[in-house]
């Protein structure tokens, strides 16, 4: 129910659309994050030993980090399906421990050789393009009164 003098506009097709693809689309990062930290054998089974070992030697902050990444958006998709502000400071949070894996990836450590280079390269700044259009989504949804 909306508070006294606010309005609450009716739920738009579009974030119906993107809530649910953005939902699977973090759901696949909390899912590679859980296998990777708990070393599921069958999950990890095409990765080298060195890609294995550059994962399980990452320091503490690094795993936060990639833990809040993920599951902030995940939480954030849920919560811009629900139509909920928070949905902008989880995706902003996101968006901030991605940057900082990828700082760690590929400027604090060797992770561009050990992953393979410039796909390695493209991928994380697909990852980091989406999550700033998610950012940006709910920005402009909450300004829009869609999300209370």
């Amino acid at each position: 129910m909306a508070e006294e003098g606010s309005q609450r506009t009716k739920t738009p097709w579009h974030l119906r659309v993107v809530g649910i693809v953005s939902l699977l689309w973090n759901l696949v990062g909390v899912l590679d994050f859980v296998m990777t930290e708990t070393r599921n054998q069958a999950y990890l089974k095409g990765m080298t030993q060195a890609q294995l070992d550059y994962f399980y030697g990452f320091p503490g902050w690094v795993v936060v980090a990639w833990g809040i990444a993920t599951w902030g958006g995940a939480l954030g998709s849920l919560l811009l399906l629900l139509r909920r502000r928070a949905a902008l400071a989880c995706f902003w949070a996101s968006f901030a421990a991605m940057a900082l894996t990828s700082i760690y990836n590929y400027a604090l450590s060797n992770g561009l050789k050990v992953m393979g280079g410039g796909q390695a390269l493209v991928f994380c700044g697909v990852i980091l393009a989406v999550g700033l259009a998610l950012v940006a989504y709910a920005r402009s949804s909450r300004a829009k009164g869609i999300l209370s």
